[in-house]
């Protein structure tokens, strides 16, 4: 099945590159308009055509509100809220004050923000999707990445909470929750974690495989579907669900 979205005001956090970039390509196909915000202006300045970007930091409320703003009276249809950062790679000891605070208001304090923005016109319009992507972190715990565990778990947190709050207005709030991606970033994770426990990045690569029951890392591509899917009718009866793309995660990663 091909969802389609035709005509439909889509707002994707942190569209200009990996996952985010998918996902545009695919709400694009689906013929969406789709207006991006994002912190790399290179990777703005070299999105789709077609495409409106925004060069802002998620972290901050008022860049976000000027970001969403002009869609108030038209509304926007669908919200994915897809920044986020890995944060750092450490004993909680070793966390700077600062890292934990960017971390979660990267991954967690942006989604309220821009939800906040968005909320308003779909209830005015009486429909409306928010997808919010999470992680399998934000299911379990994981050693030495306390900040980005605390900021998935409060995404499923804040979406559970609400679809409860939006539901009886024809709102839509799902989060999606990633395994390993192929990508860029997943690569920068290994090598923090190798170099944290002192061992190979090949040897975390294999750690993370095993910890999955496919024994797989997952194409972004596949977690762009199912971002479509939620956001189109054929989801329309879909919502408070956290939703994971992992090949079932066992454990994060069996510890040595």
């Amino acid at each position: 099945m091909k969802a389609r979205l035709d005509g439909k005001r889509v707002a994707i956090s942190a569209g200009a590159a990996g996952l985010g970039l998918v996902m545009v390509r695919s709400f694009l196909a689906a013929g969406a308009f789709v207006t991006v915000a994002d912190i790399d202006p290179v990777a703005v300045a070299n999105l789709p055509a077609g495409v409106e970007g925004r060069c802002l930091d998620v972290a901050d409320p008022d860049a976000i509100a000027g970001w969403l703003e002009p869609f108030s009276v038209v509304g926007v249809d669908v919200l994915v809220n897809n920044a986020g950062i890995a944060g750092p790679t450490a004993v909680v000891e070793d966390v700077e004050i600062d890292e934990w605070r960017r971390c979660l208001d990267v991954g967690l304090n942006a989604m309220f923000y821009a939800a906040r923005c968005v909320v308003p016109g779909m209830k005015r319009s009486g429909a409306g999707a928010i997808i919010n992507i999470a992680s399998t972190a934000g299911l379990m715990g994981m050693p030495l990445r306390s900040p980005y565990v605390v900021a998935k778990h409060g995404v499923i947190g804040f979406t559970r909470t609400l679809a409860m709050e939006l539901g009886r207005d024809g709102i839509r709030v799902n989060a999606i929750a990633p395994g390993s991606l192929h990508g860029d970033r997943m690569e920068r994770v290994i090598a923090a974690h190798a170099s944290a426990e002192g061992i190979e990045a090949s040897a975390v690569r294999e750690m993370y495989s095993q910890g999955v029951s496919m024994a797989t890392f997952i194409d972004p591509q596949d977690v762009a579907d199912l971002t479509l899917y939620l956001s189109s009718d054929a989801g329309r009866s879909i919502s408070g669900q956290v939703i994971a793309v992992d090949g079932n995660t066992e454990t994060l990663y069996p510890r040595r």
